[in-house]
């Protein structure tokens, strides 16, 4: 028997403890045995069970309200808010009437509008045989299931020595902030908080959450160190020499940050000194393209604030749901593929589990339009499934402007740049092609304040969207 989604809301009681899910135990195939009790008792069965309230959770969700109100939904949420990475950059560059709150939604909000269910709490395993999510404050069954989850952090891969109080003390006092909650908090209260000294901020390789976010945020906290007078660098440790927007940011930088932010190339980071703050890092120096060895050398850098972004990898959800993944360290989802549905956000691995957002295998830009864009069609292909027909997703491609990624760059005046993407069918995957345009034509400039303005409206305009 289902129960209402005031009641569901309502169990739901939020609880910081369930806010965690690493350390969870991983299974398709029966409940945890730590929380059998917790887990083996049935809180209903929804045709649609979505795992995730984030930006693409939250659109697959309302999206399938809106084309027939009648379908049954609940989300699975760890968080009893919401907090907006999108924007959350501008808070640090203490952009004007920016702030945490400006980040921070109510999800009643969000559930009162468009009438699904939300439940509070942690994922602790998922038996796909018998379609039921085990959580932290019970089970909960689906017809179709769809994975939302997010990213989280590989700092094992990245530094397998580290053991887990290292791991726990870069958690704690160097705080990445691509991830909702507490990590931002901690971040905008050192920023606020900082004294003359240098910022250094890590660019980890491989996939990682929204690609221009560390060059936006070096942006920001040089436009609030210059704002407030501080004295210092802003130091981008980079493990590539790949910049999301690289022309664009560069030239922002030379022009309104010139000796303040410091961008360097092919850093990997060998340890970090969370005591005595240093970081030791080997830098390799190529003499042209055609240089694959280069010369390596290794250094040390003292730092006041470090925004140290490791390695992302996939929700250990995902783990969980034991769904094919990429062998690559991030593990994205592999995507079903046939003559019919050249492109799906249905798994290859289980045709009633989908996903959308950054762990989606397709070859698009994981960012908080993506997920927008992404879990409007999944929504539309779970609706036709529901209602006996078929969804090509194929059908919205080539989609132009389906990822519009703004960032800001200057404070006085409110200054952003701006990636524009197309999305179309590549192979057995959505593809994507990013044009950069320029901003101000007249000035021959990338920045412009009409892309500032664009990032608020945007910023805006996607609250609207997931919220009323």
């Amino acid at each position: 028997m289902n129960i209402s989604r005031r009641d569901l809301f309502k169990f739901a009681g939020i609880s910081a403890a369930a806010a965690a899910v690493s350390g969870c135990t991983a299974t398709t195939g029966a409940a945890p045995v730590a929380d059998l009790n917790t887990a083996n008792k049935m809180l209903g069965r929804h045709q649609v069970v979505i795992i995730g309230g984030g930006f693409g959770g939250l659109t697959v969700a309302k999206e399938l309200k809106k084309i027939d109100p009648k379908f049954d939904v609940a989300i699975i949420e760890k968080n009893d808010s919401f907090m907006s990475c999108p924007f959350s950059n501008c808070n640090l560059g203490g952009i004007e009437g920016v702030n945490l709150s400006t980040l921070t939604h109510d999800y009643s909000q969000a559930i009162e509008a468009n009438g699904y269910g939300m439940l509070t709490a942690s994922v602790t395993g998922i038996n796909r045989a018998a379609k039921i999510v085990y959580t932290s404050k019970g089970s909960v069954g689906y017809d179709i299931l769809v994975m939302a989850p997010g990213i989280d952090y590989n700092y094992k891969g990245q530094f397998p020595t580290w053991d887990a109080a290292k791991i726990a003390k870069a958690r704690r006092l160097t705080p990445a902030a691509l991830v909702p909650g507490g990590e931002h908090i901690a971040l905008d209260r050192m920023v606020k908080n900082m004294e003359d000294g240098d910022v250094v901020i890590t660019v980890p390789a491989g996939k990682y959450r929204c690609p221009p976010a560390p060059f936006e945020r070096a942006s920001m906290i040089a436009n609030f160190m210059k704002k407030e007078g501080i004295k210092g660098k802003v130091i981008i440790l980079n493990e590539t020499a790949e910049v999301a927007k690289g022309a664009a940011f560069k030239e922002s930088w030379k022009e309104l940050n010139a000796g303040v932010v410091e961008h360097n190339d092919n850093c990997k980071i060998v340890d970090v000194d969370f005591d005595k703050k240093v970081i030791t890092y080997v830098q390799t120096v190529f003499a042209n393209k055609d240089d694959t060895v280069g010369v390596a050398t290794t250094k040390t850098q003292k730092y006041g604030i470090f925004n140290f972004i490791p390695h992302n990898m996939s929700n250990p959800v995902i783990e969980m749901s034991g769904v094919a993944t990429t062998p690559d360290g991030f593990k994205k989802v592999k995507m079903a593929t046939s003559a019919e549905k050249p492109v799906s956000f249905q798994t290859a691995t289980d045709v009633n589990v989908y996903a959308v957002g950054d762990v989606v295998g397709h070859a698009i830009p994981p960012s908080g339009q993506s997920a927008i864009w992404s879990g409007k069609e999944c929504a539309k292909e779970i609706a036709y499934v529901l209602h006996g027909k078929s969804y090509s997703v194929a059908s919205a491609l080539p989609y132009k402007s389906a990822n519009v990624c703004y960032s800001m760059v200057n404070g006085n005046p409110e200054e952003a740049i701006m990636v524009n993407h197309e999305f179309m069918v590549a192979g057995p995957v959505i593809g994507s092609k990013g044009s950069v345009p320029k901003g101000d034509t007249v000035n021959d400039k990338f920045r412009s304040t009409g892309l500032g303005k664009a990032t608020r409206d945007w910023y805006k305009g996607a609250m609207r969207d997931l919220f009323s």
